[in-house]
């Protein structure tokens, strides 16, 4: 198990039937286009055991729970090609997720932002912190959640989605998340939150793991067609990033 935090990391270990996937990156957890094919291809293989019926996802560190995408390499797209890979990283790790037969349990310690609250709208059960706000930013560079829109939306509603969208400088509280349904259950502290989520995933993954795969697929009725909708919004994103609107405003955003 990788213990040096000055590096990146995506860890994942078993306990009984619930696995547990961690990942880490020194910029507040946000993610580089490199270890979001890693999360997908972990989340992968976990959901082909079938000794496993379910998989928290969490990261490390007090900070923030994830920053989204890597802004240094958001800044380094140059194409609309190299544009709409990087904005399928996310869409490949959201729809592994909906794919997968497991049932997936959200552990969000601090702020999420972006590609951060998809992650944590992929989950099939959420818990959370007070220190858990939330922010779609995007509008605010130029581009917008296009990506993970579908499952945000899924979750919160479209009005909820509308509203964080275009205040693309508002943070959300934890409680508005949790008031809209994108967080299941909320506690005040860290420790307490661990204990219940401990006690949550156990009893979940006692249940008739046949009973839970034919429940998954209720949870996620009418999203057949996500694979080729999330790449879809990966394009869009991918041609954005190129506009001068967004340049400069990156530009901006690097130079404070």
């Amino acid at each position: 198990m990788n213990t040096d935090k000055k590096q990146p990391y995506i860890n994942s270990s078993i306990t009984n039937k619930i696995a547990t996937i961690t990942f880490y990156t020194p910029a507040s957890n946000s993610f580089p286009s490199l270890y979001l094919t890693k999360l997908t291809d972990t989340i992968e293989e976990i959901s082909k055991n079938k000794e496993i019926t379910t998989i928290i996802l969490k990261s490390e560190g007090e900070g923030a729970f994830c920053a989204g995408a890597s802004f240094d390499e958001l800044l380094s797209i140059k194409d609309s090609v190299t544009g709409k890979k990087f904005f399928s990283g996310f869409a490949t790790v959201i729809d592994a997720m909906r794919r997968s037969p497991k049932i997936f349990i959200g552990r969000i310690h601090g702020k999420t932002v972006g590609g951060g609250v998809g992650l944590a709208a992929a989950c099939d059960y959420c818990f959370a912190t007070e220190k858990a706000s939330i922010k779609l930013s995007e509008l605010a560079i130029g581009i917008g959640p296009f990506v993970i829109e579908p499952a945000v939306s899924r979750k919160i509603g479209k009005t909820a989605f509308t509203q964080m969208s275009l205040a693309a400088h508002e943070w959300k509280t934890a409680t508005w998340a949790y008031n809209h349904g994108l967080y299941s259950e909320l506690y005040e502290t860290t420790e307490m939150m661990d204990i219940e989520i401990d006690s949550f995933s156990k009893r979940v993954s006692e249940y008739n793991p046949d009973a839970l795969l034919e429940m998954k697929k209720i949870f996620w009725e009418g999203t057949e067609n996500w694979t080729e909708l999330l790449h879809k919004r990966a394009e869009i994103s991918g041609k954005l990033v190129l506009s001068e609107f967004t340049i400069n405003a990156l530009n901006q955003f690097k130079n404070k």
